[in-house]
């Protein structure tokens, strides 16, 4: 364990120096570490150079076994801690957005079902949140991905259980007076010489690929990390925004929101989970999730 748990801070620090910082063991303690497991495995685990170290396949199977191991002592710790206390504890990473509109009736139907759940919830963007799910550090994250379903399909992909709940299409954000504003929907294209304000480091990403596919390079005025302060700066005339339509709430008044024309970018929101049959508070939070995403569809 004490093996996997070392090639598991390589894998995501990038380097035995980071790793050793992290797990406060020397560069040389790391080193032999994972030399070990490599003679014990006839196989290497990790390539060095001088830009780093990377995972070979060998290593990519046994960190994924690593973080699988992880997940199943730290779940057996719970089941322990349950019957010393007679409480479940029940970790729930999610993201802002998602969280304030699906997380509160969700709560409230888990805690009527199971009164003795006790609840904690960590605020993580997906990157961070699905490896805690896949470490056993939260039972199940509220995520979501631009790109399409995380980690794939509905269905088993790797290690994780992907239940998707919604499609959360993006909506251009304009001052009331703006010539585009009364449209029933807008296409990229005639944005193209707009300034922009971001209500997330993410979705510059997706707003310059989407600009791109229209035929123009955005300018960007400001970006932030807040949905409700991006669309504070279209109120005070600094840019248009692409906000989530989860993030709409609540309105500021002046403003008026525009769906964009298809193909049109989005996100798609879901729960990430390792699957449990013994623990039935992760599947009624999952039902509750769903009866509160179908709440919110068009």
């Amino acid at each position: 364990m004490q093996r996997l748990r070392v090639l598991r801070a390589v894998a995501e620090h990038g380097s035995f120096n980071r790793a050793a910082t992290a797990l406060r063991l020397t560069p040389s303690a790391v080193s032999q570490h994972v030399a070990v497991l490599e003679r014990s495995l006839g196989a290497e685990v990790v390539t060095r150079s001088t830009r780093g170290v990377a995972l070979t396949r060998a290593g990519q199977i046994m960190v994924g076994a690593a973080e699988s191991v992880a997940a199943e002592l730290e779940h057996a710790r719970r089941q322990v801690d349950r019957l010393n206390t007679g409480r479940t504890q029940l970790t729930v990473a999610t993201f802002t957005s998602g969280g304030r509109l699906l997380l509160p009736g969700a709560f409230a139907r888990l805690t009527a079902a199971h009164p003795d759940t006790v609840l904690h919830v960590r605020e993580n963007e997906p990157e961070d949140s699905l490896p805690l799910v896949r470490q056993g550090a939260v039972d199940l994250a509220l995520a979501y991905s631009f790109d399409g379903p995380l980690p794939g399909r509905q269905g088993r992909t790797h290690d994780l259980h992907w239940t998707p709940l919604m499609e959360d299409p993006l909506h251009v954000v304009l001052p009331d007076g703006h010539p585009l504003a009364d449209r029933d929907a807008l296409d990229l294209a005639e944005l193209a010489a707009e300034p922009w304000v971001l209500g997330c480091h993410k979705t510059e990403v997706y707003l310059r690929r989407y600009a791109e596919r229209a035929g123009f390079a955005p300018e960007i005025r400001a970006t932030t990390s807040d949905y409700f302060f991006a669309r504070s700066l279209v109120g005070a005339s600094m840019g248009i925004t692409l906000t989530p339509s989860i993030a709409l709430d609540p309105p500021i008044p002046g403003l008026r929101t525009v769906p964009i024309a298809s193909p049109a970018p989005g996100r798609h929101i879901g729960v990430a989970t390792i699957g449990r049959r013994d623990h039935p508070q992760v599947a009624t939070l999952i039902e509750a999730l769903q009866d509160q995403a179908a709440r919110r569809r068009p």
